[in-house]
C-alpha cells in the first residue's frame, strides 16, 4: 500500500525508529553512521510483541533499504554484515537482532536470513518487511503523524476513515504529491502545540518558508486523527457561512488569509466581523489554521482587533527558513528531488554539488522545487558556480523562466493574475478578458493548452470550497508576474483594461504608497484607472443588490484610502467632488467605516475642506454623546480630525450627558437581543464601549463607578442568557519531535538518483 521505496534511505531509518518508539514502545539510543559495528540503533529492554512471546536483553536494530520497489529480501543482502554480527554477540552487545526492510520478505529467504544469523551466535532474530511496516502504518494514526510523508506514499482512501475522506476529498487528493514530500521541522512541532492548546494557529513566514506545506500536514493530521472534514476557505464570510454547529470535527484551512500577494484590508476587516463567531467555532470543537506573509500580517495588524481576539498573538507560529537545520534543508532538498520530474542523469550529475546547495544561506524550500522541475532547469548548468546564483539569485532567474514562455503560456498567467491568483473552471471570461487575451497574442482555447502543459510547473489546478480552480504553483510565481506587468507599460495597460475593477484594485497603487508587491500604475495611465473606477458600482462579492452597492462602495473608499497619492487623489477629486460630502457623514461602527479612513487620509493631504472637517466632527461627537459609538474617544487617527478645544468640549459632554444616561443605553441595547444568538456576542460591542469610556475616565472615580457597575449588570445579563452548549472531549493530536541524527559520514544524497 505504500510506497516505501521512494522514501530514500535517510528516512527510512528515521521512519525505522519511529517505528520502535510508536510500536515497540523503545526509545533507540542512536541511528549510527551505517559503518558503526553493523548496528543502525539499540535499546536495552523487554518486548512483549504479542500474547505468549517475549523478548528480553540487548536488541540491535538493523535497517535495510532498498529503492526496488520489486525486491525481495535475500541472505546475500545481509552477508556484509555476519562478521559484524558476531563481534557484538562477542562483545555481550546483542541478544536480539531486529531486522527492519522494506524489501519484500518471505518465507524460505526468511529461514534462511535467521540461520545465517543464529550461527552468527544471535539468539533470537525478528525480521520485519515492508508487509509488516505497512500494517503498522495502516493501523497506529500516531505514526502517520509522526511522519506524514506517508501520507503521500499510500492510497488516502484506505487510511483515512471513510466519512472524512469523502468530506475532504477534493483538498486532500490535491494535497498527496507535496506530502510525499513533507519534512517534519521545528515550526511544525510548534503548529501542533497551538493547535492542541487553543485549536487555532496563525502561521506566518516570508514567502516560500513552507507554510502552507505545515497547514497541509495539520490538515492531513486532523482528518486521520479526529476524522476532521478539511475545508479549504479563501474568505473570511465562508468560514462563517460553511460552520456547521452540531459538526465538532470541521478543520478550517485559510491560505493567505489577509491577502495572497498583498495585503488586502478587505479582509482584515472581514474577519474582525466574525471575530466572536470564530471563537465560538473554537469553544465548540472546530480547528482552524490560517497563513500570511510576513510582511502582509505586518500590515493587517493594524486592522485586526487583537484584543478581541488574543489567539492572532498567542497561537502564533513564525517560520523562520533561517532557523531550519541543514540537515533538515538537505532532507527537503533531497525529498523534492527524489520524488521530482528530473532525469536520473540530471540527478546524478547534480549529486556532488547538493550539500553546497542546502548550505547556501538563501537557500528556502522553494528552491528545492525548482531544481526539481526541469522548467527551472532548462538553462541551468550543473556547476558550482552557477547552481550558487541559482539560489542566489532566485526572484531573477525566476523572471528569466517567465521571460522566456510563448504567448500562450504568459497569457495563462496573466488570465491567473486578473483573477487574483483563483482561475475557476470550467473558465469563463468577460468580454473585456477575452480582449485582453487578444491583445497579449492568445486565445482561451491557447490559455487552455498552456494551462495544461504548465499543470505541475508553474500552475496547478486545484480543489477548494467545493470548485475547482488554476492557482500560480507557488505564489512566488505570481510576484514574478507582478514584475513584469512593472516592467513593461504595454503589458501593464492590457492588464488595467482586462481585469475586472474588483480584482484591479487590489493588485495596484496608483503612486508609491510603500506597498510591498504591489503593481504601481504611472501617471500617464491615471486617467484610465480613473475610468475604470467610474464604472465599478457593484461588488460580485455580494448576491443581495445592497450588499453588492455597498461592497463596491467600501473597497472603492479603500482603494483611494490606502493606495492612492495625494497627486492621484487630488486628480480624482476634480472629476468625483461629490465624494467630499459623502464621506463626512459617516455611519455607524466608527471602527469600520471605509468613509471615516478616507475622511483622515484626504484630510492628512490636506485635501478637505474646513467645513466639510466640522461636519465631519460633529457627526462621530454625536454619537458618541449618545452612546451610540464612542469609538471618537479611542482612534488616534479620528483625534486627528478635531482641534484640541473641539476635542476638550467633546470629552465634557460625553461626561455631563453620556454618563448619567448609560443604564439606558444598556437596557435599551438588552432590549434588543434575539435569543438566537450567543449572548456574549451580542453584548460585545456594548463591552468595548464600556471599556474605551473607563479607558478615557479612570482618573474620575465617580466615573469609573458608573461604568463598572454598567460592566457588571451587562455581564450578569450575559450569564443569564448564555446557552447551555455540551462539553467536549479536548482533542490533541499528539506530541511531535524531530528525530535527531549524530554527525554521519554517509551523505542523505547518495541514492538519490537510484
Amino acid at each position: 500500500m505504500y510506497e516505501l521505496h521512494r522514501l530514500g534511505w535517510n528516512s527510512f531509518q528515521q521512519l525505522c525508529q519511529t517505528i520502535c518508539r510508536e510500536v515497540l514502545g523503545q526509545t533507540v539510543e542512536a541511528f549510527l553512521d551505517s559503518n558503526d559495528a553493523g548496528k543502525d540503533g539499540a535499546f536495552s529492554g523487554t518486548w512483549t510483541p504479542a500474547q505468549g512471546e517475549f523478548y528480553s536483553g540487548r536488541f540491535v536494530i538493523q535497517c535495510k533499504f532498498t529503492a526496488d520497489a520489486r525486491h525481495n529480501l535475500k541472505p546475500s543482502d545481509i552477508r556484509d554484515e555476519i562478521g559484524k554480527v558476531r563481534k557484538l554477540v562477542a562483545a555481550g552487545q546483542c541478544d536480539i537482532y531486529v531486522l527492519m526492510t522494506n524489501a519484500g520478505v518471505s518465507g524460505v529467504q526468511t529461514t534462511k536470513v535467521k540461520s545465517l544469523l543464529h550461527q552468527a551466535g544471535v539468539q533470537h532474530v525478528l525480521i520485519f518487511g515492508s508487509t509488516w511496516i505497512g500494517q503498522q502504518i495502516s493501523e497506529r494514526k500516531s505514526l502517520r503523524i509522526h511522519v506524514p510523508r506517508l501520507y503521500g506514499l499510500g492510497d488516502l482512501s484506505q487510511i483515512l476513515d471513510e466519512r472524512a475522506y469523502a468530506q475532504a476529498r477534493a483538498v486532500l487528493d490535491s494535497m498527496r504529491e507535496d506530502l510525499a514530500k513533507v519534512v517534519i521541522t521545528a515550526s511544525y512541532g510548534k503548529a501542533v502545540e497551538a493547535i492542541n492548546e487553543h485549536g487555532f494557529v496563525m502561521l506566518i513566514g516570508e514567502p516560500a518558508a513552507g507554510k502552507t506545506t505545515i497547514a497541509s500536514m495539520l490538515a492531513m493530521a486532523a482528518a486521520d486523527r479526529w476524522g476532521s472534514s478539511v475545508l479549504k476557505l479563501n474568505e473570511p464570510a465562508k468560514v462563517e457561512e460553511r460552520w456547521n454547529p452540531e459538526e465538532p470535527s470541521q478543520f478550517f484551512w485559510v491560505d493567505d488569509a489577509f491577502g495572497i500577494m498583498q495585503y488586502e484590508s478587505s479582509l482584515a476587516h472581514s474577519w474582525n466581523s466574525i471575530l466572536p463567531q470564530v471563537r465560538t467555532m473554537l469553544r465548540r470543537g472546530a480547528k482552524i489554521v490560517m497563513t500570511s506573509r510576513d510582511y502582509i500580517y505586518k500590515r493587517a495588524r493594524r486592522d485586526l482587533k487583537e484584543s478581541a481576539f488574543p489567539l492572532f498573538n498567542e497561537s502564533q507560529v513564525v517560520i523562520d527558513v533561517h532557523d531550519l537545520s541543514i540537515q533538515e534543508k538537505q532532507q527537503i532538498l533531497y525529498n523534492h528531488l527524489k520524488l521530482g520530474s528530473q532525469s536520473p542523469a540530471f540527478k546524478t550529475e547534480i549529486k556532488a554539488h547538493l550539500p553546497a546547495v542546502a548550505a547556501h544561506p538563501r537557500f528556502v524550500p522553494e528552491i528545492a522545487r525548482r531544481l526539481a522541475d526541469p522548467t527551472f532547469t532548462k538553462r541551468l548548468y550543473v556547476t558550482e558556480h552557477h547552481l550558487g546564483q541559482f539560489v542566489q539569485k532566485r526572484e531573477q532567474l525566476l523572471q528569466e523562466v517567465l521571460d522566456g514562455l510563448d504567448s500562450d503560456s504568459m497569457a495563462a498567467l496573466a488570465l491567473i493574475y486578473m483573477k487574483k491568483d483563483r482561475l475557476e473552471t470550467p473558465i469563463s471570461l468577460q468580454e473585456a478578458e477575452e480582449d485582453a487575451l487578444r491583445r497579449l497574442g492568445s486565445s482561451l482555447g491557447g490559455c487552455i493548452t498552456a494551462l495544461e502543459s504548465l499543470n505541475g510547473s508553474l500552475v496547478l489546478h486545484q480543489q477548494a470550497d467545493g470548485e475547482s480552480a488554476w492557482r500560480f504553483k507557488h505564489p512566488t510565481i505570481g510576484d514574478a508576474f507582478a514584475a513584469a506587468l512593472a516592467r513593461s507599460p504595454d503589458l501593464l495597460g492590457i492588464f488595467l483594461l482586462g481585469s475586472s475593477t474588483e480584482n484591479l484594485i487590489e493588485q495596484v497603487t496608483c503612486g508609491n504608497v510603500g506597498i510591498e508587491k504591489a503593481v504601481m500604475v504611472p501617471k500617464a495611465l491615471y486617467p484610465k484607472m480613473i475610468a475604470r473606477l467610474s464604472e465599478f458600482t457593484a461588488s460580485e462579492k455580494y448576491k443581495s443588490p445592497y450588499l453588492s452597492i455597498w461592497g463596491a462602495k467600501w473597497s472603492l473608499h479603500s482603494f483611494l484610502t490606502r493606495r492612492c497619492s495625494k497627486e492621484f487623489l487630488t486628480l480624482y477629486l476634480q472629476t468625483n467632488p461629490d465624494l467630499i460630502d459623502k464621506v463626512c457623514c459617516p455611519g455607524l461602527l466608527l471602527s469600520a467605516s471605509s468613509e471615516v479612513a478616507l475622511a483622515i487620509r484626504l484630510h492628512a493631504f490636506g485635501l478637505l475642506p474646513e467645513e466639510n472637517r466640522k461636519l465631519f466632527v460633529q457627526v462621530v461627537s454625536t454619537y458618541a454623546i449618545n452612546g451610540e459609538d464612542v469609538y471618537a474617544l479611542e482612534s488616534k487617527d479620528i483625534r486627528s480630525m478635531f482641534t484640541e478645544p473641539e476635542f476638550k468640549a467633546l470629552v465634557a459632554r460625553v461626561r455631563a450627558e453620556l454618563l448619567p444616561k448609560l443604564g439606558m443605553v444598556r437596557e435599551g441595547q438588552q432590549d434588543g437581543y434575539r435569543s438566537d444568538e450567543p449572548a456574549d456576542e451580542y453584548m460585545e460591542h456594548l463591552l468595548e464601549s464600556f471599556k474605551t469610556l473607563k479607558d478615557k475616565f479612570g482618573d474620575d472615580a465617580e466615573a469609573v463607578r458608573i461604568i463598572e457597575r454598567e460592566i457588571d449588570l451587562a455581564t450578569g445579563w450575559i450569564s443569564d442568557n448564555e446557552r447551555e452548549w455540551p462539553d467536549r472531549a479536548p482533542r490533541s493530536l499528539g506530541t511531535t519531535e524531530t528525530i535527531a541524527r549524530p554527525h554521519c559520514s554517509r551523505s542523505i544524497f547518495e541514492d538519490v538518483d537510484v
